[in-house]
């Protein structure tokens, strides 16, 4: 059994959820909102000095953190990371996409669309962030007009981390109409087994989404 500490409107403590679900494998969630200061706790703290999440805990107290890195710690072994070194590499290297071209961006223009006020001084990102957003997406969707997936021939954990963003872009005006492999994608990847959606903003960040898009 491990334990994960995560915040559940969050993609990155999403992908975990996910992954954890479609291997039928047994955890316990600890909902830690890491938008009103669950991270910054002493207690916290001296687990992961970085003060994010996900981060998940085994019974034998071994931590692990960063999304990325902990879908790979549960895919290996199973076909949701390959086993053979070239196509793992090739999943690796979309993760590495998600989380330095794909992340900074579409989740960041999310956060702020959802998580700081109207006049937030943060909101003057929102331009670039939505063009870099949209620069991803495209390349995304290049790849996507001749191949179904991301982590090569079947569904996979680089599909995971690309998804769990990706599916909640218009929530920070990137809108999603000018990619229809990206869509079909998504669809995709939500007609998997196991699969379970990310769960809505709560009441009041999704006010200020609906006040920003």
């Amino acid at each position: 059994m491990i334990t994960v500490y995560g915040f559940s409107p969050s993609g990155n403590c999403h992908k975990v959820r996910l992954l954890l679900e479609q291997l039928g494998r047994s955890y316990a969630w600890i909902e830690t909102d890491s938008a009103h200061g669950a991270t910054r706790t002493p207690g916290y703290l001296a687990k992961n000095p970085n003060g994010k999440v996900p981060m998940i805990e085994r019974d034998d107290g071994g931590v692990l953190v960063e999304s990325n890195a902990i879908l790979c710690w549960l895919a290996e072994g199973t076909p949701f990371l390959p086993a053979d070194p070239w196509r793992k590499a090739q999943a690796l290297s979309w993760m590495f996409f998600e989380q330095y071209s794909h992340e900074p961006y579409i989740a960041v223009a999310r956060f702020v669309c959802g998580w700081t006020l109207a006049d937030s001084p943060r909101r003057a990102e929102l331009p670039k962030l939505r063009e870099r957003g949209h620069a991803a997406l495209a390349v995304m969707e290049r790849h996507l007009a001749s191949q179904p997936w991301f982590t090569g021939d079947e569904y996979g954990v680089a599909d995971i981390a690309l998804y769990a963003y990706t599916c909640v872009a218009p929530h920070g005006g990137i809108a999603l109409d000018a990619y229809p492999a990206v869509r079909g994608w998504l669809a995709r990847v939500e007609a998997t087994p196991g699969f379970v959606p990310l769960p809505a903003p709560d009441a009041a960040a999704q006010a200020l989404i609906d006040q920003s898009t």
